[in-house]
């Protein structure tokens, strides 16, 4: 018998994002943290590849072309129920965050990240992230933040319709596009110059 193999415990993970450039830089980081990955770029290669593998692991972009992640989640678990998804996205939101857990997902990420913070993400336990995660300062988000979340809980709400969304938010379609093509203004607060 030959201890050596079975003491080395390979993880398996699928990693599904249809950047084929970051999925092969997080293949190799991931293989030299003792990740064994499989790499999907839509939904039909990344459900086969769940099947067949049956990855304990799974790195999923929220965009995926045309398609969402977030329809992928619960078909992912019903091919491997106990599959850890860690959610990653450019476009980060409180709204599709709580979907995303909501939907069964283990963790959200927002781009860009690391192998390490990719990895800790998937092999943490929940009480070992919540020691571990900073305080929570208590001030207040900026108010194109908080329009940000507000557009995405209301996207989320219409299972991504923009005409939808747009009619609910009162405004219109082109202006909410135009809204959605930029990343959230990360804002300081001003100070007083009293």
């Amino acid at each position: 018998m030959n201890t050596s193999t079975e003491d080395t415990q390979v993880f398996k993970l699928l990693i599904i994002d249809d950047d084929e450039t970051f999925s092969r830089v997080l293949t190799r980081a991931m293989s030299h943290r003792g990740f064994e990955c499989f790499q999907a770029h839509n939904v039909h290669s990344a459900l086969v590849l769940a099947s067949q593998e049956q990855p304990s692991y799974c790195v999923l972009d929220l965009k995926l072309g045309d398609e969402s992640g977030l329809r992928l989640i619960p078909q992912l678990l019903t091919k491997v129920p106990e599959l850890r998804i860690l959610l990653l996205t450019g476009y980060a939101s409180i709204a599709t965050a709580v979907e995303a857990i909501r939907r069964g997902a283990y963790d959200y990420l927002a781009k860009p990240v690391d192998a390490n913070q990719v990895a800790s993400a998937l092999l943490d336990t929940p009480t070992e992230r919540a020691e571990n995660e900073p305080p929570v300062l208590e001030t207040p988000p900026p108010l194109k933040r908080l329009e940000w979340e507000h557009i995405q809980r209301v996207l989320s709400d219409t299972s991504g319709n923009i005409s939808e969304a747009a009619r609910r938010l009162g405004m219109h379609r082109r202006t909410l596009q135009r809204k959605l093509s930029k990343r959230p203004v990360k804002e300081r607060p001003k100070l007083d110059k009293d």
